[in-house]
């Protein structure tokens, strides 16, 4: 199958040759990691090394159609992870290393693409992290550090103009070997509806915000926690940042509580923003 635009590392064009590349790589089966309509994420060994394949086979005009009545901007390819990947490059967050990327076709119901990335090998997300912490809660110096390298990370991406659409603890991971020398790394991973504008909207702000905020209610944050973040977030004195983003948090704590109310069927233990957003 001929392609309208295929890269590949020189590691990645010695091990699949130049032959057919395209419909190869489309073809390839390894462990499946995630398999839904349209789309596959699959880890396979190539040259001797672990990648990760995001394989698009055209998602149809109905989904696109779906998405824009919802006013959604529709994936149609992994061009726009391809993109979120080169701009965090320029912006110094780490994710995963770009080894390749393939498009075919101009129909956007039909095209199909690939990326491959490097496998990042000994990571933690920090999902599975906050899960640990509930049996054994970290020491506070980590907990402090870790905080406020998350939020220097989300302060980056949105300052930039960049909204990752699925913001939550689980797509940001820790570097496990440069954690045990004693250093917090982290990567953002998942970037497949990543928006990417000069200036951020309010509404993907507030949207990002309430998922990391959702996904962070059980990881056992104090108060102060949330303070610490916040500041070092915003770039400004803790009570400037109430002062005149009061709405905006309380937005975002809503948000935040319906998400969890509608996975968990329950309510939060509410001990944390509120006092400070109140």
């Amino acid at each position: 199958m001929s392609c309208d635009e295929l890269e590949l590392s020189p590691t990645l064009q010695q091990a699949l040759g130049d032959q057919d590349v395209f419909s190869r790589v489309m073809a390839l089966g390894g462990e499946v990691f995630r398999d839904v309509r349209g789309r596959k994420t699959i880890r396979v060994q190539l040259a001797g090394q672990p990648y990760f394949i995001k394989q698009h086979f055209g998602v149809g005009w109905g989904e696109i159609f779906k998405n824009l009545l919802a006013f959604k901007v529709p994936v149609v390819s992994a061009i726009t992870e391809k993109r979120a990947i080169e701009k965090l490059g320029e912006i110094g967050i780490a994710t995963t290393p770009l080894a390749g990327f393939g498009s075919c076709g101009c129909n956007p119901a039909s095209r199909q693409s690939f990326l491959i990335t490097k496998d990042l090998g000994d990571i933690l997300s920090l999902e599975t992290l906050a899960d640990q912490w509930l049996l054994s809660p970290p020491e506070p110096s980590f907990k402090r550090h870790l905080l406020l390298e998350v939020a220097s990370l989300a302060a980056r991406l949105h300052d930039s103009g960049l909204n990752h659409r699925d913001f939550y603890i689980c797509h940001i991971c820790l570097d496990l070997p440069q954690l045990r020398q004693g250093n917090i790394h982290l990567y953002l991973i998942d970037l497949h509806r990543v928006g990417i504008r000069e200036t951020i909207r309010p509404q993907d702000r507030m949207k990002d915000m309430a998922a990391l905020y959702f996904s962070a209610m059980n990881a056992g944050l104090a108060p102060r926690d949330y303070l610490r973040f916040l500041r070092r977030y915003r770039g400004k004195p803790i009570r400037q940042v109430i002062h005149e983003e009061r709405d905006f948090w309380r937005q975002v704590q809503s948000r935040a509580i319906k998400l969890y109310v509608k996975l968990h069927k329950v309510a939060p233990e509410l001990r944390q923003l509120g006092s400070i957003i109140a």
